[in-house]
């Protein structure tokens, strides 16, 4: 009979434990057709005219009592054209591959993520930082071996990164994040201040690697309820050179179907000959919640570029 009893007990026990904490295994399948900068037309996926790179994830967070959490995120990429990966980092684990502590204090995170700079143009960014967005493409960092599309001159993610995000206070948050020059090759800094209150969302973004200028961004969205309007200035670094300007775009939604415009004007652009009018057309259609049908064009620097796909998240 003791026995029994302390055998219920045990099973009682570890179901309470295993109810504090929780593993999800998520992702996102897109593929369609479409072309970039002169190619032919082919199958795409993880490329620059999806709306999102196809990805598998898996995140878990555990109650550890007195309001204090932990957590952990693992992502990899892969392309749908032929089952290879295809990450934002060197490693399988390329897209996310980091641990974090949080409460009411806010949250302190440690490995690779994506950068306080994504998550400040996140905030306003109308196509919800698309591939395709022709901010991210406009003021992207170039480099042939990182994701199509980044931050504000610097890419989406960071390696090696610590960083801190206070607990949001009435729609206001900051987030700020350091690698340390043994990780980095150069000490860097990444940091963002968002306000995201209702119809409103403000996001500043900046991050400096050491030895060269500070990239930064400064946008805000308002949405009217069928439509939304956005704008945004940035500037961007490559070594010494600059390219700087502003956007400004709208999204109309009827229903289950959005139309989204987007154009960006330099000021500066010392990576090029000349200066450039950037624009994207996007239009989508929701098949439910989790599936939508899309169709893109983007002029990106005098270059033609179109996509058509299906991404469905799960």
């Amino acid at each position: 009979m003791k026995k029994s009893l302390i055998a219920l007990a045990v099973i009682g026990f570890s179901g309470a434990a295993m109810a504090q904490s929780s593993v999800t295994l998520y992702g996102v399948a897109d593929v369609g057709v479409g072309k970039m900068e002169g190619g032919k037309t082919e199958m795409i996926s993880a490329g620059t005219m999806n709306n999102g790179t196809s990805r598998l994830g898996v995140r878990g967070v555990e109650d550890l009592g007195g309001g204090l959490k932990a957590g952990f995120n693992f992502e990899t990429g892969l392309s749908l054209e032929n089952g290879d990966t295809s990450t934002a980092g060197a490693g399988y684990w390329g897209r996310a591959a980091n641990l974090w502590l949080g409460g009411n204090w806010g949250t302190f995170k440690m490995g690779r993520t994506l950068t306080p700079s994504f998550y400040g143009v996140a905030a306003w960014e109308l196509t919800g930082t698309a591939n395709y967005s022709v901010i991210g493409n406009t003021y992207k960092y170039i480099n042939p071996q990182v994701a199509p599309t980044g931050a504000i001159g610097a890419g989406a993610r960071n390696s090696s990164q610590f960083s801190y995000k206070t607990p949001n206070l009435g729609g206001f948050s900051a987030e700020v994040g350091y690698i340390t020059k043994q990780d980095n090759g150069a000490a860097k800094w990444d940091a963002n201040a968002i306000y995201a209150n209702g119809p409103i969302g403000i996001g500043l973004s900046a991050n400096k690697t050491s030895g060269s200028k500070t990239n930064y961004s400064l946008g805000g969205k308002y949405n009217f309820g069928n439509f939304a309007l956005a704008t945004s200035y940035n500037v961007a670094h490559i070594v010494n050179a600059q390219r700087r300007g502003f956007s400004l775009g709208g999204t109309a939604t009827f229903g289950a179907a959005s139309v989204t415009l987007d154009l960006t004007r330099d000021t500066k652009n010392q990576w090029g000959s000349k200066k450039y009018t950037n624009g994207l057309l996007e239009a989508k259609y929701a098949l439910s919640k989790r599936t939508f049908i899309y169709g893109a064009y983007l002029r990106l620097d005098g270059d033609n570029n179109y996509g058509i796909g299906v991404r469905h998240n799960f």
